[in-house]
């Protein structure tokens, strides 16, 4: 198999049916775009005083980049360089802040992609659920990890370039965990019961679909996810699971896209859509 193309769109991040005028104006610089989802995108946990219905609160299972926009028109029509008012931008997850980003990098030609892990910045000892946006810096020759969601800085004070070890990717969680290195009961959901190994096995399996431009929503499941969460998978998962955190740490195309062709790690195409 060859290479990944991360400039091109993926199925959840073309931008086909947006009107061309609704992305004329989109920045043509790396960062001017990144700080684009915050104005548009209002995670749900820091809405204020905000009273949602649950039709605004179900933005949040928004999955195509294209449907994220149109929520975001449909509150407020001007451009997509307007920050709208809390009141006006649609509701998502850090996953819906990536999941624009990445679709406006790529329609600019910037090699961009979804990660999949944990924030170790906001809850000093605990890795907590989290997406960010990779892009290829070509000048440095490396992947420079964006928090999306807080360019604002209150976490973490260069979330424009996060440091190693800020934000882990499910592999790199496991990783850690299967070394002893990091308590796997300090990761996981934050406001759920939903921490330890599974989580990061969960988060192992989206972060290598995202690495294949597919980018879940945070609580999908497919192959032997669900029976991760209920404990109900063994040594031969875990095995599976180290193969996944050795694919994405390696970076090599052809072991990611080889590694998820296999039927149980593949999305399943209703999750797709």
């Amino acid at each position: 198999m060859g290479a990944i193309d991360y400039a091109m769109a993926g199925p959840l991040t073309g931008l086909e049916r947006v009107p061309p005028e609704v992305l004329r104006g989109v920045p043509s610089e790396v960062l001017p775009i990144c700080k684009l989802a915050a104005g548009l995108v209002m995670h749900p946990m820091f809405t204020g005083d905000l009273v949602l219905t649950e039709g605004r609160l179900a933005e949040q299972q928004l999955r195509t980049a294209e449907d994220i926009i149109q929520a975001v028109l449909a509150l407020d029509p001007a451009s997509l360089q307007t920050a709208r008012e809390p009141v006006n931008r649609t509701i998502g997850t850090c996953r819906n802040f990536v999941v624009l980003n990445v679709a406006l990098l790529r329609y600019r030609g910037t090699a961009a992609r979804a990660r999949c892990g944990f924030g170790t910045y906001f809850d000093p000892g605990r890795g907590l659920d989290h997406w960010i946006t990779e892009y290829w810096h070509s000048s440095e020759g490396r992947w420079v990890r964006v928090d999306t969601q807080h360019l604002d800085g209150s976490f973490v004070a260069h979330p424009e370039d996060l440091r190693p070890g800020e934000f882990l990717t499910g592999g790199e969680a496991w990783a850690r965990h299967q070394d002893g290195v990091i308590d796997a009961a300090m990761f996981g959901v934050p406001g759920t019961d939903n921490w330890g190994p599974a989580e990061i096995r969960g988060n192992a399996v989206r972060d290598l679909a995202a690495l294949n431009k597919v980018e879940t929503l945070p609580w999908d499941e497919w192959g032997r996810m669900t029976a991760s969460y209920a404990g109900q998978t063994g040594p031969d998962y875990d095995n599976l699971i180290d193969e996944i955190a050795s694919a994405c740490a390696t970076d090599e195309p052809s072991d990611i896209s080889e590694l998820y062709a296999r039927p149980e790690l593949t999305v399943p195409a209703e999750l797709i859509r």
